[in-house]
């Protein structure tokens, strides 16, 4: 860089490591907050631990699955998370006819980074926990987290396929809807 103009000028030296490294690292604390993640909707599914809610959250337990299959979906996501979270940036190989001497691997470490389907099945199975709670009332921010999911995802009130509530609520997690600082929560 030059200070007189604040030009830089690339002479093609880039190296991808410090991202890939970042990006390895926030795989690796990912996986740490799906593991969190499954382990609190475990507390909320499991009738061992839950407290009084019915099993897997169901409206007839024994007689309705409720959230075990999209709990047994969050284990084995996390399992995923955990495989993925070994650093791609250590296992480098030279390319390039011996040019590129060391890559970063960089791209694939980036690539661990998209999973958040844990996170949303844990919200819809703690909203699902707080309807079993009423008339009681959850803190303010929990409430307004509450009434956001529940203007994308109905309350369970039969078996049905989750899928389609896991993808909405993911998809409201990326777009920052849940972010409890926004005026639009």
């Amino acid at each position: 860089m030059f200070a007189e103009t604040n030009d830089v000028i690339s002479g093609g030296n880039f190296h991808g490591a410090p991202l890939a490294l970042a990006f390895d690292y926030a795989a690796i604390a990912m996986a740490d907050l799906m593991s969190m993640s499954e382990r609190r909707t475990d507390r909320l599914v499991n009738p061992d631990k839950s407290e009084g809610l019915p099993a897997f959250l169901a409206r007839r337990p024994g007689l309705e699955s409720g959230f075990m299959i999209a709990h047994v979906a969050a284990a084995s996501l996390v399992n995923e998370a955990r495989v993925l979270a070994h650093p791609a940036s250590v296992d480098n190989i030279t390319t390039s006819g011996g040019k590129e001497d060391h890559v970063s691997m960089g791209m694939t470490s980036s690539l661990k980074l998209r999973s958040i389907v844990v996170l949303a099945i844990e919200l819809l199975a703690a909203a699902e926990g707080l309807e079993y709670r009423r008339p009681l009332k959850a803190g303010r921010g929990v409430e307004r987290a509450f009434a956001a999911l529940r203007k994308i995802a109905a309350l369970l009130t039969g078996d049905r396929a989750l899928s389609d509530d896991i993808a909405r609520v993911a998809h409201a997690i990326r777009r920052g809807d849940f972010d409890l600082k926004s005026e639009s929560l």
